[in-house]
């Protein structure tokens, strides 16, 4: 059995990013940010669709179209195959963990 608030490296120079269940259709990540963004003029546009949960802490994305979205922990979104988006807040002064299941339409 595995903790996801457990196993947290100490330094994160990085967001960490971790693979916990992997199909042929299905991607099941846990990422962990602490004060971490997308780089600048970067977007993420993904084959994939994207179901987004911040279990603990706190992050904020923009979309190219202008939204944002403030999430914390318990606060869920879809995110659709190729809707460009990216972070840009996370919180300094702690861990924001997320669970990422990245899938495949049927």
């Amino acid at each position: 059995m595995k903790n996801l608030f457990g196993d947290i490296p100490a330094d994160l120079p990085g967001e960490f990013f971790e693979t916990l269940v992997k199909t042929g259709s299905v991607r099941v990540e846990r990422i962990v940010s602490r004060g971490h963004v997308t780089a600048a003029g970067d977007w993420y546009d993904q084959v994939e669709d994207e179901f987004v949960v911040v279990l603990k802490g706190a992050a904020r994305l923009e979309f190219s179209d202008g939204r944002v979205s403030e999430l914390g922990p318990g606060d869920c979104l879809n995110i659709p195959a190729h809707e460009r988006h990216k972070v840009v807040w996370t919180d300094e002064t702690a861990e924001t963990v997320w669970l990422v299941v990245h899938y495949a339409r049927d």
